[in-house]
């Protein structure tokens, strides 16, 4: 069930969603994590005691007012004093770890890691940008198989999550494609249309909607219906009024069982939108076609998005070069986190551009050849293919200067991938030619932990866009809560909150 739902989120919403259902599992004493309740109404609020004057200066005020309210719940009581008093250069350094949610902290607090719960309220006071990244690890080791939920789908390309979808669709269950920037499901849905047998513009029909297409589309509906046609409507969202009578014609489908050709598959797109009627979205399974988060899951996405028969056998140096493109593909979508510091505007790059860059890869080495054409592939992927995007000069350069690093004979030398890191004891090497598995057991070995080091980029520029994301957490898990006053409490800690239909 998780995953079904997990593939109609978006990468932000997930550990949101996650987090929801591990926080419950707690209150249910379903999976055993020690914690008080009112420790898990604090990491949801972290709300600061207003007017106390902070004694540090190396902590920010705020930080010291959250630790004020910290020290209400019985077990950190003495944290305060501790900060202050005992031990003031010891907490320093451990406010300034790169990872604190892996480092010790000073005195006796140190055993806050046996218990990792308790050591997230720490760090919502003190470290808030590194709160996701702990929640994950928190997740991830007291869930059972924490790690198949953490990991979702990320060791499967799109086509195949797709293909999982289509197994478990109907002709009266269509497939519901939730559009982020630079995503295109077209080209998935064709690849999946020829394998089962079906041709664009014989049995497998897609319409653009607006102005006009929507009788074009009931037509191809009806017939498709009848038929066993697949039918794929782009864009509803820019008919809104129209929806209602597809909800209604869906509804007809629906009963009219005997009518029905089994073969028949409806595919919905669209950006997302509150005029998609609730019968619709009900009715369907929902995908998102997002990049995953992560330069390890994006690596594992690009690589498998191609085939293993189709790459195992090219050229030795097709697929070190490929493996260089990917890792490429997979830094310029990452690097889009990190706002400013990242691009200086935020560009639409997506899966296609890394399937036409490799496309042009093949054409050059269909024929023998002899010396690679390092400075024709840099111009192409570079100003065209993913340049294509970019209307900064400055954004441009970097482009350039990523694929002038990498596509040059040293890449087939087992060049290091990540810039700017030497003495940093971080690396990731370009792995010599390997079966196709290989590479996937790479990827999975050599890239650890998330750090902007990997993208050229200092450690605290990481700071600004997860303390975001650490308040879209709790801000969100806390407008989630129940907020019936008559709620009470049960023997977990939760609230069971009656509603007016039980009363």
């Amino acid at each position: 069930i998780y995953q079904w739902v997990s593939r109609g989120l978006f990468e932000k919403h997930k550990l949101i969603f996650l987090s929801l259902i591990t926080f419950r599992l707690m209150q249910k004493k379903v999976i055993d994590v020690q914690f008080e309740p009112a420790e898990l109404q604090f990491l949801l609020q972290a709300a600061p005691k207003p007017g106390v004057e902070n004694p540090l200066d190396w902590l920010p005020v705020e930080a010291w007012a959250k630790v004020q309210r910290l020290i209400e719940l019985d077990e950190f009581k003495n944290f305060a004093q501790n900060m202050e008093k005992d031990a003031p250069s010891r907490f320093k350094d451990w406010y300034n770890e790169i990872t604190p949610e892996d480092a010790k902290l000073p005195l006796d607090w140190k055993r806050l890691d046996n218990h990792p719960f308790k050591k997230l309220l720490v760090l919502r006071c003190l470290r808030p940008d590194r709160i996701t990244a702990a929640m994950t690890n928190f997740i991830r080791n007291v869930l059972p198989d924490g790690p198949s939920f953490v990991e979702m789908d990320q060791k499967l390309s799109f086509i195949e999550i797709l293909q999982s979808a289509y197994d478990d669709s109907t002709p009266n269950t269509p497939i519901f494609f939730i559009l982020s920037p630079g995503a295109d499901p077209v080209k998935d849905v064709e690849k999946l249309a020829k394998k089962k047998g079906f041709e664009v513009g014989k049995n497998f029909f897609y319409i653009a909607l607006g102005q006009g297409q929507d009788v074009v589309a009931m037509e191809k509906l009806e017939r498709g219906h009848k038929e066993g046609h697949w039918v794929m409507l782009q864009n509803i969202h820019l008919m809104p009024r129209w929806l209602v009578e597809l909800e209604k014609k869906l509804d007809q489908f629906a009963q009219d069982a005997g009518g029905t050709n089994p073969a028949f598959r409806l595919f919905l797109s669209a950006e997302p939108s509150t005029d998609i009627p609730i019968g619709i979205l009900e009715r369907c399974i929902k995908l998102t076609n997002e990049p995953p988060a992560g330069l390890k899951a994006n690596m594992k996405r690009a690589w498998t998005y191609f085939p293993k028969e189709e790459i195992e056998d090219k050229d030795p140096r097709v697929k070190t070069i490929l493996f260089g493109l990917c890792f490429f593909h997979s830094t310029v979508l990452e690097r889009r986190k990190f706002g400013a510091m990242g691009w200086n505007m935020f560009y639409p790059f997506n899966i296609g551009d890394l399937r036409d860059s490799y496309n042009v890869l093949n054409k050059y080495f269909e024929g023998a050849i002899g010396k690679i054409p390092w400075d024709d592939l840099t111009y192409i992927f570079g100003e065209i293919m993913y340049g294509g995007h970019i209307v900064d000069d400055w954004d441009r350069r970097l482009c350039r200067s990523y694929l002038e690093h990498m596509m040059n004979n040293n890449l087939l030398d087992e060049i290091e991938l990540y810039p700017f890191v030497e003495g940093k004891n971080i690396s990731l090497k370009c792995p010599p030619p390997s079966p196709y598995e290989k590479y996937i057991e790479y990827i999975e070995q050599a890239i650890q932990g998330e750090t902007p080091l990997a993208y050229g980029l200092h450690p605290n520029a990481e700071i600004g866009f997860r303390t975001a994301q650490c308040n879209l957490l709790f801000n969100t898990l806390l407008e989630l809560q129940p907020k019936d006053t008559g709620s009470t409490s049960d023997e977990s800690g939760g609230s069971q909150v009656k509603t007016k239909q039980e009363m």
